[in-house]
């Protein structure tokens, strides 16, 4: 059949012609993210009342109300990374940016300082990670070289919780690898309420398989940096709960079930201070609740789904009192929606449904929740709130966009962080009701003021195959329909992802198009926000239909009448490196042009949660592992694709392995390919070269696209 475009929004189209800037090279992207102002580092205080923020290099206080009663709460006379309040919030904890040292995605270890408000700040603990308050405010949790501790701040002095924490081996109270990477949190322990014990993860990880990645620093000779990684189908580390009680100073081993090949993705502490944890079967197509008390145990949540229930953080579960907590969950309906609980009663109402998706909880105030959404439209959010019955939904937010929320304590107000695809962003506050109370950021003048740009137009298109697919383009701003332009295909199209969204954003792809291209993006199937069943079809064939639908786009492209058909390129980074590659081998001779940065090149090389939640294990499912990855049909690369491979060579995350092995397929298939390799650099290409390698690309587009 033929595809068919649909402009979705005239005034997507209308606002196309906004903007030229700069001089189409990647230190004009810069100059324009920078113009797009925010505000960092907000904290609501315990009343709901104030919010503490960065104010340079010192740390303030601002009413929610009234921005005239604001004050400077810490002077600091150091860099700094971040800040804690203690629970009474009389006292600041600093951790210093000077000798800092990044660890892996999130995990850091820094030196810290304490102060009073309105004080001067004392050093008191070097080379730590992971610090807390106690609820009592008298001390502070903390992890060191696999160990965790629990310190005195009156008498200065830290008693160890553990003491058989050893490097590859054994982590108390903090994640591995994998646990960081992929459940995205490091604190592998609570706190709690009354501060008399502290849960914790104990990681045995010494049956995990050993990865080394080289390091070259400019020394003489290189060294080798080995962690524990675990590939699909490979054993992960067993993980333990334990609660220690400080009153005793013993500890007890928590019953986490008889499966030691299982996840404990979470724990915590209920509000009436029973302990909880978060339990995922392997395949993690089962998740539950369980609640501990002292030993007595009951699952509080349980959900199951054929395929995978949709990884859950902290921030998808909320409890509104000591019984009743809020889930987020789509395995229901097929959509993500929320829902009332009981601890003891198990599941009370819906309280929103629809096919939209509830994508953040935001907050409560024991009465009502506020969520954020995307029933105006797929590519929006929306600040909205529904009493906890599921009745009086109303939706805050009015101008049609994306909207950021950062909420204080009890929902008394908000900071709303909103752009769209034709506005940088406006930060305010509100009430929590919605009204307006103050602008704190509006970047439309210092964006405009650096000149025109054009902006994205929404369309959607449907493939040969029937799937109507959301997109957009950002065309020149002196376009002529009746000239013919090359095209620049980006994505990222991993599972749940979403790039086509209606809110301000640039990159390095911005920066070719004054040069004369048009720059397209989609998300194909198995991309989300679209519900369960989009989402899922890409389940146990990874690169399949993913890889059909950027060519479907690149197809539709050629046919349209101001398209130069024999110059279409194609881009990703991650997983869109893994896509880029797929079509520059699967595409014959379709695309003129490939970049793929960071790619995986088979499956079987990534890791165990990520990979197995949407591509079951290898034994299980060895074509889905092998029948789409880019290593295995390197002979297809067509004569007429430049295809350029970037990585860094400290990439943790998607190793060099990946991309040396694709370069031995390559080599052995008699192709012949671009690559540029990035010493030390990780799979960001920080520290060093963020900017370096966007450049590159720039350049590399204009000279063969």
């Amino acid at each position: 059949m033929n595809l068919k475009t649909k402009i979705l929004t005239a005034a997507a189209l209308l606002c196309t012609a906004v903007a030229t800037f700069g001089q189409g090279d990647y230190a004009s992207i810069l100059e324009l993210r920078k113009a797009n102002g925010s505000i960092s580092g907000v904290r609501s205080t315990a009343d709901g009342e104030y919010y503490t923020f960065r104010a340079g290099q010192n740390i303030a206080r601002r009413s929610y109300a009234n921005r005239a009663q604001s004050a400077v709460l810490l002077e600091v006379p150091f860099e700094w990374i971040d800040y804690t309040f203690s629970p009474d919030e009389r006292t600041l904890l600093v951790a210093a940016a000077e000798g800092s040292q990044t660890i892996y995605r999130h995990s850091f270890t820094a030196d810290y300082w304490i102060a009073k408000v309105g004080g001067v700040p004392e050093k008191i603990l070097s080379v730590v990670r992971d610090v807390t308050f106690t609820p009592d405010g008298k001390s502070l949790v903390y992890a060191k070289e696999n160990n965790l501790y629990i310190y005195d701040i009156a008498t200065a002095e830290s008693k160890a919780i553990t003491d058989d924490g050893r490097w590859n081996e054994i982590i108390n109270g903090t994640t591995d690898w994998v646990y960081e990477e992929e459940f995205g949190f490091t604190q592998a322990y609570a706190i709690s309420p009354d501060s008399r014990k502290v849960a914790y993860l104990r990681f045995d990880e010494s049956q995990v398989p050993i990865f080394e990645m080289m390091r070259f620093d400019g020394s003489l000779y290189n060294k080798a940096y080995s962690f524990k990684y675990p590939k699909a189908g490979d054993k992960n580390s067993v993980v333990e709960l334990w609660v220690y009680d400080r009153e005793s100073g013993t500890k007890r081993k928590v019953d986490v079930g008889a499966e030691s090949d299982q996840y404990i993705s979470q724990l915590g502490w209920t509000p009436a201070g029973e302990l909880y944890f978060f339990r995922v079967n392997r395949r993690q197509n089962h998740f539950e609740i369980v609640v501990d008390n002292n030993g007595a145990q009951r699952v509080a949540y349980d959900e199951k789904a054929p395929q995978y229930v949709e990884r859950k953080s902290a921030s998808d579960i909320l409890f509104v009192d000591a019984d009743r907590f809020i889930v987020r969950e789509e395995t229901t309906t097929g959509y993500m929606h929320l829902y009332l609980h009981s601890l003891t009663r198990g599941r009370i109402c819906a309280l929103t449904s629809g096919a939209w998706e509830v994508t953040r909880i935001v907050g409560t105030d024991g009465r009502n929740v506020w969520y954020l959404s995307t029933e105006r439209s797929p590519l929006q959010r929306d600040l909205c709130c529904v009493a906890l019955n599921g009745k009086k939904r109303v939706r805050l937010t009015k101008d049609a966009g994306y909207y950021a929320i950062a909420p204080s304590r009890g929902m008394k107000y908000y900071i709303s962080t909103f752009s769209s695809a034709s506005t940088p962003n406006v930060v305010t506050v509100h009430k929590g009701d919605g009204s307006a109370v103050d602008v704190l950021v509006d970047s439309r003048k210092a964006v405009a003021a650096l000149g025109k740009r054009a902006t994205k137009e929404f369309f959607t298109f449907t493939t040969e195959r029937g799937d109507t697919l959301n997109a957009y383009m950002v065309r020149p701003l002196d376009f002529d329909p009746s000239k013919r332009y090359p095209v620049l295909l980006t994505q990222y199209s991993g599972p749940g992802s979403q790039s086509v969204a209606d809110r301000w954003s640039v990159d390095w792809e911005d920066a070719v198009v004054p040069h004369g291209y048009i720059v397209v993006c989609t998300d194909g199937r198995g991309t989300g926000y679209r519900g369960e069943a989009f989402k899922k079809a890409t389940y146990g064939r990874l690169g399949a239909i993913e890889v059909e639908d950027q060519i479907s786009l690149a197809k539709y492209m050629s046919r349209q009448k101001y398209v130069d058909a024999e110059r279409i390129g194609i881009y990703g980074w991650s997983y869109g490196g893994f896509m880029a590659l797929g079509c520059a081998l699967r595409g014959d001779g379709l695309f003129k042009m490939a970049i793929s940065v960071a790619p995986v090149t088979t499956w079987r090389y990534y890791d165990t949660i990520y990979t197995e939640i949407y591509n079951g294990l290898p034994q299980d499912n060895p074509s889905g592992y092998d029948d789409n990855s880019p290593i295995n049909f390197a002979e297809r690369l067509h004569d007429r694709t430049r295809l350029l491979i970037m990585h860094g060579t400290a990439d943790d995350n998607v190793h060099l392995q990946n991309t040396i092995e694709m370069t031995r397929a390559l080599n052995r298939a008699g192709k012949q390919y671009d690559m540029m390799i990035y010493p030390d650099q990780n799979h960001s290409m920080r520290p060093n070269d963020t900017s370096n390698i966007r450049q590159k690309m720039v350049e590399y587009t204009l000279r063969n696209l």
